[in-house]
């Protein structure tokens, strides 16, 4: 071999290693590092672990009928004084027999934009006949019920319920469950193991209204419970919706986060 060949030769070969440790594969692209929450966040359960916790966008039990995305793990976080208020809250219900649960907490804007995909495309109605049975797709976004932004972005805003104690799971859905409405009695609809609340958790419905006069008796006095215990830590309800609370002054009033509900998001960051 002469000189010239072996130099290209060694150059071909410190060219190949090179190429074959700075690229993940022929034509991948390199993805950014994932987006971690400020320090202002926390996971709820390491302010307060028995807050029972079902997570509803990370299953395909939800209005759409498949994860959601940015949902990669079944963890709540909130803004640190978010998590605070729910944990003194929890503290006044516990002595009563009660538990809260939480459905949604802090809500990624890539999730909000699979809402409002979602929401404009009228062919996909797999999951109408439990969540919005009585209202035409087409008013999703006029009727209130979608919007391109959400509080739940901004750190401080949860979805949750109450749960008599002992808590107890929730029973195996039977057949056909996912087809009865969500206004249906609560021995109909698709199980959960929360005080009867008139509808079940996002019910795309006027009977969904905190106080709709229609709801009375137990269901009425069950939806009063959880929201003077919030109201008395700091959290406003959403009259639309029973189930939705924002705790006030937000830490970020006017910024919507975009990092992953991940438990990475907020490694390190505990309770002081």
């Amino acid at each position: 071999m002469t000189m010239s060949m072996a130099r290209l030769a060694v150059t071909t070969a410190v060219t190949a290693v090179f190429a074959a440790t700075s690229t993940p594969g022929a034509g991948a692209a390199v993805r950014p590092p994932e987006p971690r929450a400020p320090r202002e966040f926390v996971s709820l359960r390491s302010v307060d672990p028995t807050i029972i916790q079902e997570m509803r966008y990370v299953s395909a039990h939800n209005f759409i009928g498949e994860r959601i995305d940015g949902y990669r793990q079944p963890v709540c976080i909130l803004t640190r004084p978010a998590a605070e208020a729910l944990h003194r809250a929890q503290t006044r219900l516990q002595p009563q027999g009660y538990s809260l649960k939480v459905y949604d907490c802090y809500r990624p804007q890539r999730a909000v934009d699979h809402f409002v995909r979602w929401a404009r495309d009228l062919t996909d109605e797999r999951r109408k006949a439990e969540f919005y049975p009585r209202v035409d797709k087409s008013r999703l976004f006029d009727d209130g019920y979608i919007a391109e932004k959400s509080g739940h972005s901004r750190g401080s805003t949860m979805d949750l319920t109450i749960v008599p104690l002992p808590a107890v799971p929730a029973p195996a859905p039977r057949p056909g469950q996912e087809s009865v409405p969500c206004y249906a009695p609560q021995a109909e609809r698709y199980p959960d193991n929360s005080v009867d609340m008139g509808t079940g958790f996002d019910c795309f419905d006027t009977l969904s209204h905190t106080d709709d006069p229609r709801v009375r008796g137990a269901q009425r006095a069950h939806r009063q419970l959880l929201k003077t215990t919030l109201a008395a830590e700091g959290f406003v309800n959403l009259p639309e919706e029973w189930w939705h609370f924002t705790y006030k002054p937000e830490p970020f009033p006017d910024t919507y986060f975009d990092f992953p509900v991940a438990r990475r998001s907020v490694a390190g960051q505990h309770r002081p």
